[in-house]
């Protein structure tokens, strides 16, 4: 039996984050790092959307190898998640997250748009619409490394043979 490798209390963190940082490389060794809509965490998977599909999506297709940082600014505490990426770009998986992701994208903008009214906020930049094509990616996470505000590391790997 697999242990899972984000604990509860990252899992709770990541279900409340809209956007994370992804890096990847090319397979020059050039780096590339890119906020990304995080859709959800499924298990020991995280999902992603790109809107872009620009050079983390080329990246990812020829190295899988990805690296994801994130931080929890009230109790000064990062994280980083490796892992290898999947673009999903067809498929059951790729249509029911593609369906997940336009209902999350109207919550997000629902509630932007009351706190909005609630704050007196004026977006002079708000859009509300829906790309008409967007890729996934499911990253499987093979380790989590938490840093500490005094700069201690945990580390957890995967020991999954599989991953």
């Amino acid at each position: 039996m697999t242990v899972p490798l984000l604990t509860e209390e990252l899992r709770e963190f990541l279900k409340k984050k809209e956007f994370v940082s992804i890096a990847t490389c090319d397979d020059n060794g050039r780096p590339n790092v890119a906020p990304k809509f995080l859709i959800k965490v499924e298990g020991d998977f995280l999902y992603l959307a790109d809107y872009v599909i620009g050079r983390t999506f080329q990246n990812m297709k020829v190295n899988p190898k990805v690296s994801i940082a994130t931080a929890d600014t009230d109790k000064l505490v990062g994280y980083q998640i490796n892992g290898t990426g999947k673009v999903l770009e067809s498929g059951e998986e790729y249509f029911r997250i593609f369906k997940e992701v336009k209902d999350l994208e109207l919550h997000l903008s629902v509630e932007r748009i009351i706190s909005g009214i609630k704050n007196d906020k004026k977006y002079s930049d708000f859009e509300l619409t829906f790309p008409d094509r967007l890729a996934v990616f499911k990253i499987k996470i093979t380790e989590v490394v938490r840093i500490s505000p005094a700069g201690i590391l945990e580390r957890k790997l995967s020991t999954d043979a599989g991953a």
